[in-house]
């Protein structure tokens, strides 16, 4: 790996050749950046190529609520390809391992067969963010994430499981286990989370003889003094209220110790057993930034000047949760928030920015007050603070569903959620657990590999099939 600031800039492509941009990541900035960008070139003027190890961009925002059935799977996620289309566009399912600057290429390790080189002209860093975890006893091995479609409808399917193990059993201990549920963190992922899974789970109860919704134990754990800071103090307490209402546990300044064999200690010293453990306490930089031989903030931020160009370079831009962009809106020394409402909006002055500077026109700093922010807490139930103005219940709920349907890549997906919407208003939820989806071929190996024959003991005293003399071998010699 090279690093940017150890080498000359290196020449674009020659005249004959297209210049290449280059975008690692293919979710919120990745997707729109490309999109516009498209958009905007000539045909010929460059090529756009996304790199991202999988085909499809997810709406997480919608994440929830495709965990508590209220939208399809699959209307929460955009196909890169059928996204990013044209003469000018290309989809690569990999990921970028190593830069080197000096000769301005990438190393692309694809999903399958052997790694190979690319060359850029721009770069676009847009790898968004991971779960940030701490080293805490059995958290790795029992806890469940909660930022791809793949853990939204793994949670479900695991939830629903839980309560048909409960509605079968006898054991007062492991029905105990199987209906309670840890959630850990506090912000915008774990307060939907357990909103909208509390609302199905209870919901779901109703087919169930033996399991009540009384049953059913949720607990909200976070390390602040509120939860849903992003919505200001008063409707943080409002959102706790709310959920303590509905029968959530909401444990605030409190810590997760441990969870070995899923028996949960939390700082307060309450201990319980848990079949679930979603653990949504904040976000980091995906870790591939610090191969990428790029300048890093202080968190493991791309360094980013206003202009979305990372700063030192001329040629490498990043936008989104992976990078460190100034809030010009609230002054020197602060940045944007991780949140889906910035990556839109950067990846929009971001496209327009890497156009700009193939054509030789100068960039615009990127600049946006934050207009506020909407949460879904189940079915008809939410809250918002959009400009000064905070709104609870049904009309924040709306107001949810309304700006969050806007923002979804490509018309059919839209239309696709909005149908499920209007198909929900008229059916119940439904309450299966489709679990043998994690792993689907174990039927079929349970009958395709035979099982070994055991052996079969001859009795005391009898001689091998055909002998009818006593000079045969002795019986222990004979296979049975």
């Amino acid at each position: 790996m090279t690093n940017v600031a150890e080498h000359a800039p290196a020449p674009v492509s020659p005249a004959n050749i297209p210049p290449r941009i280059l975008v690692i990541g293919g979710g919120y900035v990745g997707l729109y950046t490309a999109q516009r960008i498209l958009k905007n070139l000539k045909r010929g003027e460059a090529i756009v190529t996304v790199v991202d190890p999988r085909s499809y961009m997810t709406y997480q925002p919608f994440l929830p609520e495709a965990a508590a059935g209220s939208i399809a799977p699959r209307n929460i996620v955009a196909p890169l390809r059928r996204v990013i289309k044209g003469p000018n566009a290309e989809v690569v399912t990999g990921k970028v391992v190593e830069i080197d600057h000096s000769r301005r290429t990438a190393r692309i390790e694809p999903n399958a067969g052997d790694p190979y080189e690319l060359g850029f002209d721009q770069l676009v860093v847009a790898v968004g963010s991971v779960p940030r975890t701490l080293p805490i006893p059995g958290l790795a091995e029992n806890g469940i994430g909660f930022k791809q479609v793949e853990e939204a409808i793994s949670l479900r399917n695991h939830i629903i499981g839980q309560i048909d193990l409960a509605d079968s059993i006898k054991d007062e201990a492991l029905r105990r286990k199987a209906l309670t549920f840890v959630f850990v963190g506090g912000g915008f992922a774990g307060v939907e989370a357990i909103a909208e899974m509390e609302d199905m789970a209870r919901d779901v109860c109703k087919w169930y003889n033996n399991v009540e919704p009384e049953d059913l134990r949720f607990l909200l754990v976070e390390a602040a003094d509120r939860i849903l800071p992003e919505v200001g103090p008063e409707l943080g307490v409002w959102t706790a209220e709310e959920l303590r209402k509905r029968g959530i546990q909401v444990k605030m300044k409190t810590f997760l110790n441990s969870c070995v064999d899923k028996h949960v200690v939390l700082s307060d010293g309450t201990e319980v057993d848990a079949s679930t453990i979603v653990w949504t306490a904040g976000v980091k930089p995906n870790p591939v930034v610090e191969s990428l031989g790029i300048p890093l903030g202080p968190k493991g931020h791309v360094d980013t000047q206003a202009n979305l160009r990372v700063v030192g370079t001329d040629y490498v831009w990043a936008a989104g949760d992976c990078a460190q962009v100034p809030d010009l809106s609230k002054g020197a020394g602060n940045w944007c928030s991780p949140s889906a409402q910035h990556a839109v909006r950067q990846a929009k002055v971001l496209a327009l920015n890497i156009v700009a500077a193939l054509r030789g026109k100068p960039v615009k700093d990127y600049v946006h007050k934050h207009v506020g922010s909407v949460a879904g807490l189940g079915i008809g139930k939410g809250v918002a603070n959009v400009y000064g103005t905070k709104l609870r219940g049904w009309p924040a709920w709306f107001m949810h569903r309304a700006y969050h349907v806007s923002r979804v890549p490509t018309f059919n997906r839209k239309v696709r959620v909005c149908m499920d919407w209007i198909l929900a208003g008229f059916f119940r939820r439904e309450a299966v657990s489709l679990t043998a989806f994690e792993s689907p071929r174990g039927e079929f190996i349970e009958v395709a590999v035979p099982s070994p024959t055991p052996a079969i003991e001859a009795p005391a005293g009898a001689v091998a099939a055909g002998s009818g003399t006593g000079t045969e071998a002795p019986m222990e010699k004979v296979a049975a």
